[in-house]
Formats: C-alpha cells, sequence, structure tokens
C-alpha cells in the first residue's frame, strides 16, 4: 500500500465512520459520549484504518453489564494487561449489539437483558500526517445470570470477576465511574 493509499484508506474509513455513529444516535438516546485519541505506528494506524472502513469501530463492540446492587463485570485482558469490559470485533453479518452479545458470551458466559446504548466513544487514530476516527458503543445490560465463565475462542480473555469498586487497573476506569453514578443512582 502506498502512502496516498492510506490517506484513501483513512478517508473512507472516516465516511464510515460517520455512518456507524449516525445509525447509533438515531437508533439510541441518553447514553454518554467521550472521546480517545491515540496515536500509533504505520501498521497500527493501517490495521485499525482497515477495521473501521469495515465496520466503522476500530475496537467493536462491547458491555457493561450490571447486577443491581450496582456490581459491574469486568474480564481480565491478558494482551492489555487490564480489566476490561467484555467485546470484541464485529462480524460481517452482525449488528454492534449483536457483537456485543456474542462476545459478552464468549468472554464471560453470561446472560444479560440488554437495555440500550450506555456510551458512544469516539476513537481518534493519528500516525503523523495521517488521522481517522471510529467508532466505540458500549450498550448496558443488566445480569440474568451471574457465574461468569470464560470461553475466548482468542484466549486473550483470561478471568471475569464482578467489582464493586473499579480496580485501579481497569481501562476506561472513569468513564464507568461515570456512567455507574448516572445510571445507577
Amino acid at each position: 500500500m502506498t502512502l496516498d493509499d492510506l490517506w484513501f484508506l483513512a478517508t473512507r474509513a472516516e465516511q464510515r465512520a460517520e455512518q456507524a455513529y449516525h445509525r447509533l444516535t438515531d437508533t439510541y438516546s441518553q447514553f454518554l459520549e467521550f472521546s480517545r485519541t491515540y496515536d500509533v505506528s504505520r501498521r497500527r494506524f493501517r490495521t485499525l484504518a482497515r477495521r473501521v472502513d469495515d465496520t466503522g469501530a476500530p475496537y467493536g463492540a462491547h458491555t457493561v453489564v450490571y447486577q443491581p446492587s450496582g456490581e459491574l463485570l469486568l474480564v481480565w485482558h491478558e494482551g492489555v494487561d487490564m480489566w476490561v469490559l467484555p467485546g470484541g470485533g464485529v462480524h460481517d453479518d452482525e449488528s454492534y449489539r449483536e457483537a456485543a452479545e456474542r462476545e459478552l458470551h464468549e468472554e464471560a458466559g453470561l446472560e444479560a437483558e440488554y437495555e440500550g446504548l450506555a456510551i458512544a466513544t469516539r476513537i481518534s487514530i493519528e500516525c503523523g500526517e495521517y488521522s481517522t476516527w471510529g467508532v466505540l458503543p458500549t450498550f448496558q445490560a443488566r445480569a440474568e445470570t451471574t457465574a461468569p465463565t470464560v470461553d475466548d475462542p482468542e484466549g486473550e480473555i483470561t478471568d471475569a470477576k464482578w467489582f464493586r469498586e473499579l480496580p485501579e487497573n481497569t481501562r476506561d476506569r472513569d468513564q464507568l465511574r461515570t456512567w455507574r453514578e448516572r445510571t445507577l443512582r
């Protein structure tokens, strides 16, 4: 791929992200919005831009699963060495919500009642003079079963636990605290 091709890929990815974002905002309401920026290598930029071009989402779709007592489910992601929300890539034939549900089942083995979109994060991706963005949809769901079992086909997720207090090494900890304060009052 030449440098000009990377610019075209980034432009197509932005268009796909705009479409995905508008579909989310047309379908859901009353969700939180955040932004994050990543400065990445050229190789990583290409990978993420391709994902956005394919699905609108560089990191797939996720779920914040809660119990009425206020506990949140987190999974341990070996690759990032942190507690994260269950979630991952979107397959060609899936909606964001379907991907989030599939990933929840794989990574924690739980059943949950989906209630809507909790958070839409705008992920800006930069590499030198190139930039693009994608959306990270995070759905909210009330747990119907509470005994997690991990069956991650990729082997990235090795544990799943409920937390009343989020560990320090929780990805997006501040966003999750904001969501919990607003939603589970």
